[in-house]
């Protein structure tokens, strides 16, 4: 018998839905001490390395107008975004654009500073998210910078390095490093705060990957402008600033679709996407199904360990789902503890075949909480297009009573409606 046919008989059951397991050792401590002596010691890092750069360095003036330079278009930048409104927290910025020449065409002082004073101005004129945290930001940015400046100038930094394409391609290669260290730095604090979430999540996803490449290409032009003639700079000013906006109004767009506790598909807009593709399908006769998932003893979890917690549960459930669904399929947040998923071309063997795979991933998963780790199991309702309905609203009934018989036969389980069932009946 298979896993998929195993899960469908109601006398498999794997237990109780929420359990704890002894950690490791660094899951021992809890999670706020992890993150803030993680936050702590990179911003005392840039610091240290802060002070002592600054007992060694001889400004030029040269260096002094070209570094203001750098800081006015930074600013201009946070109050042209401040202006076009209040961003979302989290909203991904373009610059990068600045704080890339700085560490290319300045000392590794400069790369350190530049991001501790846009950073601050950017906490005053828009005041959006806890003030440890801009720190901590800024002195990551802060270390990768100065990690890449300390190597371009050991290695390319001479003459003319315009004219020399082994020079070009090592700043290159210098601006790679800065954006990597940078995403290194920020995934560690990542994993620190939510030990559940993946590195490859944590890291990038596909929105900041996008982000960061522009950025990342931005600043390698703006370099290029600065070394031929520093009055360049300014006509660079404009096109970034619009790009910001373009990038500001795309992410509000994103935000309005968005779960904030997942980074799913809310509600709404997984109807929208979700009914387009069962269109779709039943127009070209292709298959489809629909999944409803439901975090087991949800509930018990914020009683037990509190809403944090079950926060964290959600979050790291949502993670999971995202890893092992295909890339084609649509998912969301249903609402509560609820997921759902619309799977084009993919037939009721299928479907069960990819919910079961999801069942045993959710498994693995655990999260940090008072006296251990807290794992769940989830139970998924499977409706496929034509056997079970041909509207969205026919098969997440469908699917909703088959989730409820999964529950009644005891959670952690695969079910489907038996022929000739009706969804408004689920003890079929």
């Amino acid at each position: 018998m298979s896993a998929v046919q195993r899960t469908m008989h109601p006398e498999h059951s794997y237990g109780p839905g929420c359990r704890t397991e002894v950690p490791w050792a660094w899951e021992r401590l809890p999670k706020r001490l992890r993150l803030a002596g993680y936050l702590l010691a990179v911003i005392a890092a840039d610091l240290s390395l802060t002070g002592w750069l600054l007992t060694r360095a001889q400004p030029e003036t040269s260096q002094l107008l070209l570094f203001a330079a750098f800081l006015g278009c930074g600013a201009a930048c946070v109050e042209a975004t401040r202006r076009w409104g209040a961003p979302p927290t989290g909203t991904r910025d373009l610059l990068t654009a600045w704080w890339l020449p700085a560490a290319l065409l300045l000392p590794p002082v400069y790369a350190l500073t530049a991001p501790v004073l846009v950073g601050g101005l950017t906490h005053w004129r828009a005041r959006q998210g806890p003030l440890y945290w801009r720190a901590f930001t800024a002195a990551a940015l802060g270390l990768a910078g100065a990690a890449a400046s300390f190597l371009f100038h050991q290695v390319g930094a001479h003459g003319h390095w315009l004219l020399h394409p082994v020079t070009v391609a090592e700043a290159a290669g210098c601006a790679g490093l800065f954006v990597l260290a940078n995403a290194a730095l920020i995934a560690i604090a990542a994993r620190a705060a939510h030990s559940g979430v993946p590195w490859r999540s944590a890291a990038w996803d596909s929105e900041s990957l996008l982000v960061d490449l522009a950025g990342l290409c931005a600043g390698v032009l703006v370099t290029i402008a600065c070394a031929l003639n520093w009055v360049l700079l300014f006509v660079a000013l404009p096109p970034i600033i619009l790009l910001q906006r373009s990038l500001l109004h795309q992410q509000l767009r994103a935000a309005a679709r968005t779960d904030a506790k997942t980074g799913l598909l809310n509600a709404l807009a997984w109807q929208r996407e979700a009914d387009t593709w069962i269109r779709r399908a039943r127009r070209a006769s292709l298959p489809a199904a629909v999944l409803l998932i439901d975090i087991d003893h949800f509930k018990r979890v914020n009683d037990t360990y509190g809403h944090l917690a079950g926060d964290e549960l959600l979050a790291a459930t949502a993670s999971t789902l995202v890893q092992y669904v295909r890339a084609c399929d649509v998912l969301g947040r249903f609402g509560g503890e609820e997921f759902v998923a619309v799977l084009p071309g993919a037939g009721e063997q299928e479907a069960c075949y990819i919910a079961e795979r999801l069942r045993e991933r959710v498994r693995a998963i655990s999260v940090p909480a008072r006296g251990g780790l807290v794992t769940v199991t989830i139970s998924i309702g499977v409706a496929a297009l034509g056997r079970d309905g041909a509207e969205l609203f026919e098969l997440l009934a469908t699917a909703d009573a088959a989730l409820y018989r999964a529950k009644k036969s005891g959670r952690d389980r695969v079910c489907t409606l038996p022929p000739g069932g009706c969804p408004s009946d689920p003890r079929h």
